[in-house]
């Protein structure tokens, strides 16, 4: 009998598979605007990126594998970030870090060239936006003038914020933090350990501060069924050295995760009150259900690897 996680990633795999042309942001069948065609695009290289990085890359990803190949040697990929100018800068420097191994370069080299020079510096950027911009241009190589995650991290949100106290309606719903804010708070995790490759760099009072809040953010995902945010955060426990099904709340998100994928594979949405129209065209269900059935597999894939020795 399959584990939990193995019954997450297989499923959200073989779903994932059979979507690729949803992916794929020149496809006839894609009908979305060019931010959310560009970002599917870039987190299915996310995902690839970080797999194929594991001891054992799943041949599940083979398909996608090639297609994000494919679509990075296409000069027509760059161009729809450069129709939305507030991210170009932003997608065009993941778009570089994301780049597969052994591919022609040239339009990975000219996104770079593209790249504002102000986006590059820490200047009215909030401490999280430094680790996320220091993050992605470390890995594709680009010179900033981020400061380094030691200065940035006493700043981030998972040292800076503080979960709110019972009777406190700031973030609704007894949430610990607002959705905005716990996103914050597993991106940078992310960031800071390189999506599970590296510690975070966070001991001490810094580290248990983070372990719990990440705790009670898991509890009430978990209780208000918000499974994109659960998946995250069993990520996030596995990134600050804690094995999640060795914890009540992660094992917890994951039996709520298994509870809520479909027997095709997908997790139908970010949560449960998000809903789905069961009239939904096939795009349609794509984009309500693609981001949370790639973010679980992500994280069934490297929770039940082993860690990077």
């Amino acid at each position: 009998m399959s584990s939990p996680l193995e019954q997450l990633s297989a499923g959200a795999l073989g779903w994932l598979g059979g979507n690729l042309d949803f992916f794929d942001p020149f496809s006839a069948n894609v009908r979305s605007a060019p931010l959310g065609r560009a970002k599917a695009a870039l987190e299915l290289a996310l995902l690839c990126h970080c797999a194929d990085r594991l001891a054992e890359p799943p041949q599940a990803l083979g398909e996608a594998g090639a297609l994000v190949r494919g679509l990075w040697q296409d000069p027509d990929l760059p161009r729809l970030f450069a129709e939305v100018p507030k991210y170009t800068s932003g997608y065009g420097l993941i778009y570089a870090a994301l780049a597969p191994d052994a591919i022609d370069d040239a339009q990975v080299r000219r996104a770079l060239a593209g790249l504002d020079p102000a986006f590059l510096s820490p200047r009215g950027k909030s401490p999280y936006q430094r680790v996320e911009i220091r993050h992605y241009a470390d890995k594709a190589g680009v010179r900033h003038t981020i400061e380094p995650y030691a200065e940035l991290l006493p700043h981030s949100p998972l040292v800076a914020f503080r979960a709110a106290e019972p009777g406190d309606a700031t973030s609704g719903d007894g949430a610990p933090l607002t959705l905005p804010q716990a996103y914050a708070v597993t991106h940078t995790a992310f960031y800071l350990g390189d999506f599970g490759r590296t510690a975070p760099g966070l001991g001490g009072e810094a580290l248990a501060h983070a372990r719990d809040l990440v705790d009670r953010l898991l509890r009430h995902s978990v209780e208000h069924d918000l499974w994109d945010l659960a998946a995250e955060l069993v990520l996030t426990q596995f990134i600050l050295g804690s094995e999640p099904l060795d914890t009540p709340s992660g094992t917890a998100a994951v039996e709520c995760l298994v509870r809520a994928q479909r027997p095709d594979g997908a997790i139908p949405g970010r949560s449960a009150a998000s809903g789905v129209n069961p009239s939904a065209s096939g795009g349609e269900f794509f984009r309500t259900a693609y981001h949370t059935t790639l973010v679980t597999a992500l994280m069934a894939l490297i929770v039940a690897s082993p860690r990077p020795s």
